[in-house]
């Protein structure tokens, strides 16, 4: 069976024959929850945006549930939903009409919309804030928002870039426990993130990027011993080996 999300030999960048990754290769089966990282610059933005559809590959390619973007685009987005690092709202909507918008994108019914919406406005502190502005909201907000819209259409893949900054400790918390929720029941899931110890905790798998090349790739065991690293070693210090140019 196909991974849902497979990645082959893909080299890309922002201009043509200047590519900004190289040679990529990776997959994300469903209910596997993988981590994306590298130092600033290494590729990991590209690579999202490469995922997403907003840049074409120069070589290789991308595949969501077995379909390229060039294949059908409407059906390779509708597979995944998307939480950037930066909250990106429509100042003139509210907190609910951002929601009631994402679920009819998605082609959610009355029923699903508002079970969905009130549980997740429920379980990261918001319900008093759905008819709010998004102008009146703090970072921390906006961003429970954007990951509030990504969960609500409950897709078979996530990409989730930087997600636990500005979150105050229950939105972490509720983050946290809505990934393992919806891994459990067979989501995929591709995070980037700067906290190491977090992706260490959660992530069955790593990419680590270094320069826009896949430095290493595997479970916390294989990175180790790709890093030449004694078995107890931690994602960040094995990381730090595999970036300072150690064993591989």
């Amino acid at each position: 069976m196909e991974p849902f999300l497979h990645i082959q030999g893909m080299s890309g960048g922002y201009i043509w024959n200047r590519p900004v990754v190289h040679d990529l290769s990776f997959s994300i089966d469903s209910g596997e929850m993988v981590g994306l990282i590298g130092l600033n610059g290494a590729g990991k933005s590209t690579t999202i945006k490469h995922i997403l559809g907003l840049l074409v590959p120069q070589q290789g390619e991308v595949r969501v549930n077995g379909l390229r973007v060039s294949d059908n685009a409407e059906k390779y987005r509708a597979s995944f939903a998307y939480v950037p690092e930066a909250p990106e709202l429509y100042e003139e909507l509210t907190i609910r009409e951002h929601l009631r918008m994402t679920a009819m994108a998605y082609g959610l019914d009355e029923t699903q919309f508002r079970s969905r919406s009130e549980t997740l406005a429920g379980q990261f502190d918001m319900t008093e804030k759905l008819d709010s502005f998004p102008q009146t909201l703090s970072k921390g907000m906006r961003q429970k928002v954007m990951i509030m819209n990504a969960f609500l259409v409950e897709p078979p893949l996530y990409v989730i870039d930087e997600p636990f900054l500005g979150l105050d400790p229950l939105g972490i918390r509720s983050l946290l426990d809505l990934m393992v929720e919806r891994k459990r029941n067979g989501a995929a899931f591709l995070i980037s993130s700067h906290i190491l110890s977090t992706l260490e905790t959660y992530c069955d798998r790593y990419v680590v990027l270094n320069k826009g090349r896949i430095a290493s790739k595997g479970t916390l065991d294989e990175l180790r011993r790709s890093a030449g690293a004694v078995p107890d070693t931690t994602l960040d210090d094995v990381f730090y080996t595999l970036v300072k140019g150690g064993p591989t």
